[in-house]
């Protein structure tokens, strides 16, 4: 309730002034405690994750295990983090960069990735000397209780207040009420482009600071040049992975005309095989949509497709069994410009689309309003290095023969545009947990002012 989240921010500004006094180093030694709690209940997480998301097995142990290495990650960086020595230009001055933590920083996270994404920004806010407010999705809150009882104890074993890493289950009241608190210094939302604009606004309505990670329609390039050995697993995986609810997931495939009835004939026929089933059984691949509303919305985007041009040559259809399952669907035919191409249904629907030119796939590439993930196939250099360029990708993730999804925790996470410009877990991406102040001393007897202006 509305009763319980103010309870609760109270308690985690109280415990914010505790964790702030603590020096970085041993706020990274408490994080890299967690990562071994996290490690001893592994299995157990995938498996709670595997229930309550429906992401297979594997999937579920495969995000708590994100969570665990970006621990690691933050336990180096909690003794690297720091800001430069300026050169001053008046004599007897020194110019530093000081950077301190923001305070209490919101996280607000999505049912596709439970666990993951609260690791990619608690890790990384805790060790820069924040507290963490968690709502996790109001259909996955089983996750979001276990992982917030396992920290709570680190934290308590350790002598600091659980509150550090508070919870709050709830929906759309306690999203608003996160959004507009004042206290919260930073709000990190993960979700729908729909939404994410929504908390954007009463976010810079209070002038706050927010953490964007929102929608992606993403696309994989596949030039005449491709080794097709590896094109066909990649899109396979880009696509179907998490029965295509990731954000990374690859929801257009451009093939160049000379090759594009080859890949689809091998596509298809790697799309047969895949294994659907019950998630928790080791043998499957592929598992149910995690809503009943989601299965509406793939059979709503095929029936477009349908409308606006495009042939089903896989898929297509709802699966007769118990749970919210669905084929996973190839679309041919469409124009690159379709509406539903356009739109990023969060299905395994993969529209694949014909292309003559390298600037045409690369313009049409980056005509969405979403700028997220983005990869070529092609052994051509100057190719490469064109798509890396300025008027190559603008996505902000931008691949070379790998699949679109599957982004390494090292380098910043976040892209473009209507995906909302965050960026979480490595590279430099701390920095947006943190205040910046540029610091002036003066060691000297004298006052040399900016300028060279004098007051006698």
């Amino acid at each position: 309730s509305l009763e319980d989240y103010e309870e609760t921010v109270k308690k985690a500004k109280e415990a914010w002034k505790v964790w702030a006094d603590i020096p970085a180093p041993k706020r990274g030694e408490i994080v890299r405690q967690i990562g071994d709690a996290l490690r001893q209940k592994i299995k157990v997480l995938g498996s709670l994750v595997s229930l309550e998301m429906g992401k297979i097995f594997v999937e579920g142990v495969g995000e708590v295990q994100e969570y665990v290495d970006v621990c690691d990650y933050a336990v180096g960086l909690s003794r690297m983090i720091g800001g430069p020595i300026l050169p001053s230009e008046r004599p007897g001055h020194a110019l530093i960069e000081q950077w301190n933590p923001v305070g209490l920083v919101g996280i607000i996270t999505a049912f596709n990735f439970p666990v993951a994404v609260y690791g990619w920004n608690s890790a990384i806010a805790m060790i820069c000397g924040n507290a963490c407010l968690w709502k996790g999705a109001p259909t996955t809150s089983l996750i979001s209780v276990a992982v917030t009882k396992i920290i709570a104890k680190v934290l308590e074993d350790n002598r600091v207040p659980g509150a550090i890493c508070s919870l709050v289950c709830g929906g759309a009241d306690i999203g608003t009420a996160m959004a507009r608190d004042e206290r919260m210094d930073l709000l990190s939302f993960t979700g729908s482009t729909k939404v994410g604009k929504q908390v954007a606004l009463m976010v810079q309505e209070r002038f706050g600071r927010s953490l964007l990670e929102l929608g992606g329609n993403n696309a994989i390039i596949v030039f005449e040049d491709a080794d097709l050995n590896l094109v066909i697993p990649s899109a396979l995986f880009a696509a179907v992975g998490t029965a295509g609810q990731r954000c990374t997931t690859a929801r257009r495939l451009f093939l160049h005309e000379s090759i594009h009835d080859e890949v689809v004939a091998k596509l298809a026929k790697a799309y047969a095989q895949v294994r659907i089933g019950d998630p928790w059984d080791s043998d499957t691949l592929y598992g149910p949509l995690h809503t009943k509303e989601a299965v509406k919305m793939f059979l709503g985007a095929v029936e477009q497709a349908k409308q606006q041009g495009g042939s089903v040559v896989y898929g297509g259809k709802v699966i007769n069994r118990p749970g919210n399952y669905v084929e996973p669907t190839i679309v041919t035919g469409l124009p690159h410009n379709a509406p539903i191409v356009h739109t990023e249904t969060f299905a395994p629907i993969l529209y694949v689309l014909k292309f003559k030119e390298e600037e045409e796939v690369f313009a049409w590439n980056n005509e969405v309003k979403q700028g997220l993930s983005s990869s070529i196939f092609t052994k051509d250099l100057g190719r490469i290095f064109r798509w890396l360029g300025p008027k190559g990708s603008d996505c902000g993730i931008v691949n070379v023969n790998i699949p679109t999804s599957g982004a390494e925790i090292g380098g910043a996470f976040g892209g473009e545009k209507h995906t909302g410009g965050g960026r979480e877990s490595g590279s430099d991406s701390w920095k947006l947990y943190m205040r910046r102040s540029t610091c002036t001393i003066n060691y000297s007897k004298d006052l040399p002012l900016a300028q060279g202006i004098k007051f006698q």
